[in-house]
Formats: C-alpha cells, structure tokens, sequence
C-alpha cells in the first residue's frame, strides 16, 4: 500500500495511478465523464482497490487473530475514521476528504466495503444465495451507490438499480475467479447450489471442468443475466443519460458472460479476459447507445 502523503501532494496522482496500474474495467467507464468526476472517481476506486488488497491474498494463519490481513483492515478502518474527521494521513483519504466535499457520498457506504472485505477473513462460506447477496451488497453494491452521487441522479430508484448492477458485476467477477479462488481457499458460489450440481469443492481448486461444474457454470452465470435485467428494468428513464458510465461497465460485464458461455463454461482452462481493444469498443458503443437514447 502506498505510504503516507507527501506535504506537497493532494493525493490525486495516488489515486490516478491506482486505478491506471489496476488495468480495471472501471477505467473504461470513466472515459467520456468531466475531468471533475473523472477525478472523484479515481479516489473512490483507489480507496476500494486498497481496501480489497488489505484481505487479497490467503490466510498465511488459520487463526484470525494471528491474521496480519485483520491488524491491516483495522488500521485502515483507522485512516477512514481519520479521513472522516479531516486528519487523513494516507494519500488517497487525504484525497477522498476531499471528493466527500463536493460530492455527499455517505460514511455507511465506506463502512459497509470494510465490512465486506472483513467478510474474506476466515475463509467464510455461503449457504444460499441470499446469504451471498448480502457480500455482494457490501463489497460491489455500495461502491455503485458511492459512484451514482458523482454520477449524478435525480430519481431514488437508481439506488436499487447500482445495488443491483454490483451485484451482477460481483457474481460475474466470482465466476471468471473461480478456480484462483478456490485454490485459495475462497468459494463464495452458494453451498445449496454446490450440493444441487454435485460439485465439490476438491474439483473447483482444482480446476477440472466436469460435466457438473460446468452444470453449476451455467446455472450461475443465467442466474447473472437475470441480475443485469433486473437492474435495467430499475433504472428510471429520467437518469439513463447520467447512467452512462454504468451502462458501459454493463456492457463489459455482459460479454464476459458471453465469453464464460462460449467457453461451454470452462472457467479454468485460461483466465477469462476482454483485450483492451475489445473494452474500448464496448464503451463507445456504449456511449453512442447513450447519447441516441437507445440504452
């Protein structure tokens, strides 16, 4: 993580370089937005990338009080208190203090991501979909939410529309990790639809696409098409046009799904990827979709 500001600088090359070095689909939703948005945004993703570093890596101890990634997530909860109260000592919440003061972006968003990314620890399992729900809320809804307040909207069904979408974006994201995870110690698809497929675990780590993982594969990812239509039917008329950056980020997502499928759902073989070519022309079609009044 990097270290604390320098007194000449504000945080903003920081929060710029993460979300660059991160190679992230977000980058591309953020093309077509003002440089003052642009700018908002690069500080929330820092703040959410550095936050999803803290947990990223497997447990070197079983044990979570012996768990280095719990005394980071601490600290870091520590510089969000700091952040809050105008005394941030790290570049991006120095640079976050900052954002939150044009744009109202609420403290229990931030505070929910933490408490998503706490979720990691301990190698917790999910036994029903609501139960993933509830860390895909945290984890992806939220940073939709924080992401709307700089996007602008004017109707409050947009909030269950970016709750929605993160929650489609994060079961695409368990997907296309799957086996990484898993190797990791890391399954978050539902226990229930495990049992339902007959798949174990064992075979996930592994990496063996067998006829019931593939089954599962496939349950899952149409399980992530209904997601991305239900968040499309939520978002009301009036704030598609301020939406654009989220459409483009749909888009992307969209034809990972496609790509998970015409893999027949082998998942492991190669990680499943879009060049960047491939995003760029999602975004402009996107964005052309968008401005026609056709998204």
């Amino acid at each position: 993580m990097t270290g604390a500001a320098s007194p000449k600088s504000d945080g903003r090359n920081e929060c710029r370089a993460v979300t660059k070095r991160s190679r992230s689909n977000f980058a591309y939703a953020f093309l077509f937005l003002p440089r003052a948005k642009r700018e908002a945004l690069y500080a929330i993703y820092a703040f959410c990338r550095l936050t999803d570093d803290l947990v990223d890596e497997a447990a070197t101890d079983p044990s979570e009080a012996l768990d280095p990634r719990a005394a980071a997530l601490r600290a870091w909860r520590a510089e969000l208190d700091a952040c809050c109260r105008e005394a941030a000592g790290h570049p991006v919440t120095l640079r976050l203090a900052e954002i939150r003061r044009t744009f109202p972006i609420p403290r229990a968003y931030f505070d929910e991501l933490l408490n998503g990314v706490e979720m990691d620890l301990g190698g917790r399992r999910y036994e029903t979909f609501a139960e993933l729900e509830q860390y895909c809320y945290r984890v992806a809804g939220v940073v939709g939410l924080m992401c709307i307040e700089v996007f602008g909207y004017t109707q409050p069904a947009t909030r269950l529309y970016a709750e929605r979408l993160g929650t489609a974006f994060q079961l695409t994201n368990i997907l296309r990790d799957l086996g990484k995870d898993a190797a990791d110690g890391r399954v978050y698809l539902p226990q229930e639809d495990l049992r339902r497929f007959g798949v174990r675990e064992e075979d996930l780590a592994a990496g063996r696409p067998t006829p019931a993982v593939r089954d599962l594969v496939r349950f899952e990812t149409d399980r992530a098409r209904r997601l991305y239509a239900a968040a499309r039917a939520a978002l009301p008329p009036e704030d598609r046009r301020a939406m654009l950056p989220a459409q483009i980020m749909c888009a992307i997502y969209a034809r990972l799904l496609r790509e998970i499928e015409r893999r027949a759902y082998d998942v492991f073989s190669s990680r499943v990827a879009l060049s960047d070519t491939r995003r760029l022309c999602l975004a402009l079609a996107a964005w052309t979709k968008n401005r026609l009044g056709l998204a």
